[in-house]
């Protein structure tokens, strides 16, 4: 090992990532890290204006990005996406299924409306994603899908069945596409947050914040950038050797 080996492991120069949910927070965090480290970055969420004042600070940082507008439950949207991304740089070498939905009902309350916004756009969106990106994968030199769960997937989180049977899912889904797309050399990984300080958090009335905050071992939440790095990590050659795994970011959650 030497200073120019290692730099060169955490480089991303030339390869485009997709990032969903890359308006704010994590997705935010993880498009500015990767187009820091040379990667083009594909910036896509519900709202496109959201999109494009996160490229216009990646490109007037000297990055290089593209804001697509996508619904993650719509899967012609997700057709598109890759479509656009392929468009504009002619390649994808790593998927980043960030984007989510975290609609809570007490059960006995839940409906089948709710139920399939939840899985459509939590478990069914990434999955078909991966899918529709697939030949593009395949012919990349380091293709990388990083899969975004939660720390929901563990633990007994009341009111969130939905979400937390769609995030472990998710994570089955990472083990399985780990083993069937190690031949095509895709390394597919995830990462279970706990909590984070990201809109979706904040949504929580203050008590609960703190309860969930205090949960950890570490006592308190996270910062956004705080994921990025280990994003960083599993989209690069510093993970070579690295697929299947799921890895918690959680600051010692039980």
């Amino acid at each position: 090992m030497d200073a120019a080996k290692l730099d060169r492991m955490f480089r991303l120069d030339g390869r485009v990532a997709i990032i969903t949910g890359g308006s704010r927070g994590i997705g935010r965090s993880i498009a500015e890290s990767f187009a820091l480290v040379g990667a083009k970055v594909v910036v896509t969420s519900r709202k496109l204006d959201a999109c494009e004042q996160v490229v216009k600070e990646i490109t007037e940082a000297g990055g290089e990005a593209l804001a697509v507008d996508t619904h993650m439950g719509e899967l012609d949207q997700l057709e598109r996406l890759v479509a656009r991304t392929e468009d504009r740089f002619g390649a994808i070498d790593i998927v980043v299924n960030n984007a989510a939905n975290p609609l809570a009902l007490p059960f006995g309350q839940m409906t089948p409306e709710a139920w399939e916004k939840s899985l459509a756009v939590n478990l069914r969106g990434p999955a078909f994603l991966i899918q529709y990106a697939l030949p593009a994968l395949t012919a990349s030199e380091h293709a990388s899908v990083i899969n975004v769960a939660s720390a929901a997937a563990y633990l007994f989180a009341a009111t969130q069945h939905m979400y937390a049977a769609a995030k472990g899912g998710l994570l089955a889904y990472t083990r399985a596409l780990a083993a069937e797309l190690a031949g095509r050399e895709i390394r597919v990984n995830a990462i279970a947050p706990g909590t984070i300080d990201t809109d979706m958090v904040r949504n929580n009335p203050p008590a609960m914040q703190e309860v969930m905050a205090k949960a950890a071992l570490m006592g308190r939440a996270a910062e956004a950038d705080e994921v990025a790095g280990l994003a960083l990590y599993l989209a690069s050659d510093a993970s070579s050797f690295t697929s299947g795994a799921v890895l918690r970011v959680d600051g010692g959650a039980p």
